[in-house]
């Protein structure tokens, strides 16, 4: 199986995915919540960081269980596109 390379866009999108999860997540241990997930820790580290931009669906549905996230608020803030920066303020970066 080919798997075609990731777009900006799914780069993005993976980026807020692993913010919101380490919102979510809080003072609890990525330990506590990947075993409560029964997903690795590591998996949820490289979700979290965005190594893992495109997760399995069943991997999202189970933390997102865990932490207490419906599926549509997942979606809906993972999907709004970062607000579009002026160029002055790309030049700043």
């Amino acid at each position: 199986m080919v798997r075609l390379p990731l777009t900006p866009a799914d780069v993005e999108r993976g980026a807020r995915l692993g913010a919101l999860l380490r919102r979510a997540r809080g003072a609890r241990s990525m330990l506590e919540i990947a075993l409560a997930a029964e997903i690795s820790p590591e998996t949820l580290r490289k979700i979290e960081s965005g190594r893992v931009a495109t997760p399995a669906f069943p991997t999202i549905a189970a933390v997102a269980a865990v932490l207490d996230l419906s599926l549509d608020a997942v979606w809906a803030e993972i999907s709004q596109p970062e607000p579009a920066r002026t160029s002055r303020q790309r030049m700043a970066s």
